[in-house]
C-alpha cells in the first residue's frame, strides 16, 4: 500500500516538463516586463501557456490511468 501512495505521488515526464516550461515562461516574461521588451514578453507568456497544456496533458493521463487502474 505504501508503494502506491509513493506512486501516486510522482509526476510523468508531461507534467514535470510542462511545469519546467511554465517555470521558464514566467522567468522569461518578467525579465521581458523588468527590460520593457514586448518581444520577450510575449514569448514568455506563449511558453507559460504551453507549459501549462502539456502540464494538463499530463494530469490528464495520469487520470485515464488511474480510472483504468480502477476497472
Amino acid at each position: 500500500m505504501a508503494t502506491n501512495n509513493y506512486q501516486e505521488k510522482l509526476m510523468n515526464k508531461d507534467q514535470v516538463e510542462g511545469l519546467f516550461e511554465k517555470v521558464k515562461g514566467k522567468v522569461k516574461e518578467a525579465t521581458g516586463v523588468i527590460l520593457d521588451d514586448k518581444d520577450m514578453e510575449i514569448k514568455g507568456n506563449v511558453q507559460k501557456n504551453i507549459g501549462k497544456v502539456q502540464s494538463d496533458f499530463g494530469d490528464f493521463k495520469e487520470d485515464i490511468k488511474k480510472d483504468i487502474d480502477n476497472i
